[in-house]
């Protein structure tokens, strides 16, 4: 809403000193956001003056049309004399007053005026245009004044070139201030000034005699006005300060029917619409539009409505858009001459429409038909109801004053019963809200101030006035003490957040487990968890595999994407192949988060909960029972160099062990026993997968996979050749893990190293040997470690040699070679007899 500071005085007496700043700064402290105030005329000097153009010459051998005018202005040049002035524009004749700037003169953008030859004629000044003042492009070239104007007035004053207008960004919740009335509202409450209140006019009462109205949709259109105006001069053109008006306030003169009921639009808030009462055939009706019927509106653009529009409709059919845009069937006639007798026609007897309309059903219409327009931005915001009889006055003196017109005694009033919107609220909820004490005192007159009536003492009643809509509760009447009271009125204080809490046991492991990842070469990539599920198929996962099975969106960010994940994978490996693309091909990325399972009750999903009262306990209990399950997982993938080669020596690629030990890692920071054997799942290589198994509550339960991916995944996803990968459960870690994670001690006894290589078939594990080993060799076995595999001919087809080294340790003596050998011994007869190894070499 842009606001003239010369118009906002003519209803609140300013101090002459204040400027545009000044009331900038005090609506801001109200609560209104003044984005910008802008300097009309900054750098304007005279003389800058009314002309009569006395004679025109047409100049000829240019490339364009060249005049060379002399106009009168008066005294203003100081001789009396006309003035001389070269001109191109040709939208002006002898006899016409043109605005004309004389030399010394400065236009806005620093433009100074001199005498200056030009087509071979010496131009003393210039006539303007209404761009080169800053008033605006209007299309028309030359400004024209009407014939009344006396040569050598002042020009600046008469068009008021000189002005502050404040632009402010209207919230939905502050519709009233989308008019002067409501800005001066605000403004005379700021400065605790009275308010001439512009609506405030005598109405007459409704009778039968006004133009015929049925409403068939009274709660579409709870309240109509209709008024009639005839005898209008079609020749009549709007004065020059209701023009100068709609341009500062953003609006392009049209012509004077439709420049008043702007006019009056932008003074009350209340958009209205002119009818040519000779085109309305019948009543005027509002109802809702019928399947298949079309409307050509004043924009030249035939629609086809909806049965959900509200239309405003004449005998013939639909005439207009309720509350967005007038048919073009029934415009206001433009002034045409007639060329045999020279007789202007035109629009000389309209209808004014002052009505109320449903805010949902103008904001979904508009919407709908995407045609935005001042009408519907009022109306979806919330107009005052109680206005439109005094708008549809307003509109009638003016065509009155302006159009030489004769108003119609006929007033038709159609108005649905209600009753004005009442809140209870305590005296005290403002302070309650604020944290700061007001009075009942204080609390009664802002609210008096902002329109409110107010009865009661303790627990007071409040009547909401009916341009304020959107104060329905207790919260809103508090918000507007508040903001009244002033915003920087409230003390700042900082919250005290209760002493002893801090992050969860879950919070912190996961705190570790990034900071571990991250200190092993691992760069964190957090991606959107959501996935397409084709990158399902892409993964190869099982057509009954759980992680097919996801939770779709209703409204997802894009349609390529609608499913939550239940894999961390998709995110990683697609960041892994963006930054391969861009040239880093050594590559280690991880990631810890939220995947996504439907949960065994979906009933519950669709249900809406009460929004005008708490849900109560069970509705609750079935919504949550329907949320997704959520367990938060880990994941890593690898491409490229694990080792960079150098002078230091040969670098290495990363592997399946590498992905593997991600998952040691992340078990040990977790205090759990991880389990890894040979598996097949998904996406990875089937010779090259490890499943990872972990012990709750004395089960064994897989919790992930870790290995190199299959050849034929990454040539669908278009990823780096021998890529790796691990995805592990961290809630289930967590549970088989020790709730605190021990310190590593140093042993005050030497430990016993014994090594044994043991010859086993190729398909044993050799994690199957080392947990027989551990299980054999008893309490004082502090480690074993594989640190070689080989096979070969000496060996025998399909076996293979695994060699470890056992670490004994004992925690009150030192071992003697005889107890370490025995304990080495009993893990290797148990590992012959579990699992048919063979001591190599024996």
């Amino acid at each position: 809403m842009r606001v003239p500071l010369s118009w906002l005085r003519e209803y609140v007496d300013l101090p002459t000193t204040e400027t545009g700043r000044d009331v900038q700064a005090k609506l801001v402290a109200a609560g209104l956001e003044v984005e910008t105030v802008e300097q009309l005329g900054a750098g304007l000097t005279g003389p800058l003056v009314v002309g009569e153009v006395l004679t025109i010459e047409e100049l000829e051998g240019f490339k364009k049309p060249i005049r060379f005018c002399t106009v009168d202005v008066g005294t203003a040049n100081g001789t009396g004399l006309p003035q001389e002035i070269v001109c191109g524009a040709r939208n002006f004749a002898v006899g016409d007053k043109v605005v004309v700037v004389l030399p010394g003169a400065v236009l806005p953008g620093d433009f100074a005026i001199a005498a200056r030859k030009t087509y071979g004629k010496v131009s003393h000044g210039m006539i303007c245009s209404s761009d080169e003042l800053g008033m605006g492009s209007d299309g028309d070239g030359i400004i024209v004044l009407p014939p009344e104007y006396e040569p050598g007035t002042d020009a600046i004053e008469l068009l008021e070139l000189v002005d502050e207008v404040l632009d402010i960004a209207v919230t939905p919740d502050r519709g009233y201030c989308l008019s002067m009335r409501g800005v001066a509202r605000e403004t005379a409450t700021a400065y605790g000034l009275p308010l001439r209140d512009p609506a405030l006019l005598d109405v007459p009462g409704p009778n039968t005699e006004g133009h015929p109205v049925e409403v068939a949709d009274p709660f579409g259109c709870d309240r109509f006005t209709a008024r009639t105006v005839s005898g209008l001069n079609p020749e009549a053109r709007s004065p020059v300060w209701l023009r100068r008006r709609l341009q500062k306030a953003g609006m392009r003169p049209i012509s004077l029917a439709v420049d008043i009921t702007n006019y009056v639009m932008l003074e009350l808030g209340q958009p209205l619409h002119a009818y040519d009462r000779s085109r309305v055939q019948g009543a005027l009706g509002v109802r809702r539009a019928e399947p298949g019927e079309k409307l050509t509106t004043l924009d030249g653009v035939r629609r086809t409505l909806d049965p959900e529009d509200l239309v405003i409709t004449d005998e013939r059919g639909v005439i207009g858009l309720a509350g967005v845009m007038g048919g073009a069937d029934t415009e206001i006639a433009d002034a045409v001459p007639d060329q045999e007798t020279g007789r202007v026609t035109g629009t000389t007897e309209v209808v004014i429409e002052a009505a109320h309309f449903d805010p949902i059903a103008i904001a979904r219409a508009a919407r709908r038909h995407k045609l935005p327009s001042e009408a519907s931005k009022r109306f979806e915001r919330g107009v005052d109801p109680l206005a439109a009889p005094a708008a549809a006055q307003r509109t009638v003196d003016l065509l009155v004053l302006l159009a030489g017109g004769t108003a119609g005694a006929g007033v038709t009033e159609v108005i649905s019963p209600s009753a004005p919107h009442t809140v209870a609220m305590p005296a005290g909820h403002p302070a309650e809200v604020a944290g700061v004490a007001y009075d009942r005192e204080t609390v009664v007159r802002r609210l008096q101030q902002v329109g409110c009536d107010v009865y009661g003492q303790d627990d007071l009643v409040v009547t909401v006035p009916s341009w304020r809509p959107d104060l329905r509760a207790p919260n809103d009447l508090a918000e507007e003490v508040i903001r009244l009271e002033g915003y920087e009125n409230l003390p700042s204080t900082l919250p005290k957040p209760p002493a002893g809490r801090g992050l969860t046991g879950r919070q912190r492991l996961h705190r570790r487990i990034g900071r571990a990842l991250a200190g092993a070469g691992y760069t964190e990539a957090l991606n959107y968890p959501f996935i397409s599920e084709q990158v399902l198929d892409q993964l190869a996962l099982a057509a009954d595999d759980p992680a097919r099975r996801v939770v779709t969106l209703v409204n997802p960010l894009s349609d390529e994407e609608p499913a939550l994940r239940t894999t961390l994978l998709p995110g990683l490996l697609g960041a892994l192949r963006r930054n391969d693309g861009r040239g880093s091909h050594d590559l280690a990325l991880f990631e810890t988060g939220l995947v996504f399972h439907p949960s065994a009750d979906q009933a519950a999903a669709g249900e809406r909960l009460p929004v005008d009262h708490r849900p109560t306990d069970e509705q609750l209990a079935a919504v949550t029972a329907a949320l997704p399950v959520q367990p938060r997982h880990a994941a890593v993938v690898l491409a490229g160099a694990r080792e960079q080669a150098g002078w230091w020596g040969k670098g290495r690629p990363a592997d399946w062990a590498d992905a593997i030990e991600a998952a040691r890692l992340i078990a040990h920071e977790s205090g759990a026993e991880l389990l890894v054997r040979a598996g097949q799942y998904g996406p990875w290589h089937p010779g090259r997968c490890a499943e990872l198994a972990v012990v709750v509550d004395g089960e064994e339960r897989v919790v992930g996979h870790a290995g190199e991916l299959h050849p034929r995944v990454l040539k669908t996803l278009g990823l780096p050749a021998r890529t790796c990968a691990m995805e592990i459960d961290l809630d289930a870690v967590e549970a088989a893990g020790t709730s605190a994670v021990e310190a590593p001690r140093i042993a005050t006894f030497p430990v016993a190293t014994q090594d044994v290589a043991l010859v086993v078939d190729a398909g044993v594990p050799a994690a199957d040997v080392e947990a027989v080993l551990r299980e054999g060799a008893g309490e004082l076995l502090e480690s074993v470690r594989l640190f070689d595999v080989f096979t070969g001919e000496q060996l025998g087809e399909g076996r293979k040699s695994l060699a470890y080294a056992l670490r004994f340790r004992a925690p009150d003596r030192t071992l003697t070679v005889e107890e370490a050998s025995a304990a080495r011994d009993a893990a290797v007869a148990l590992a012959a007899e579990r699992t048919g190894a063979v001591l190599r070499g024996a």
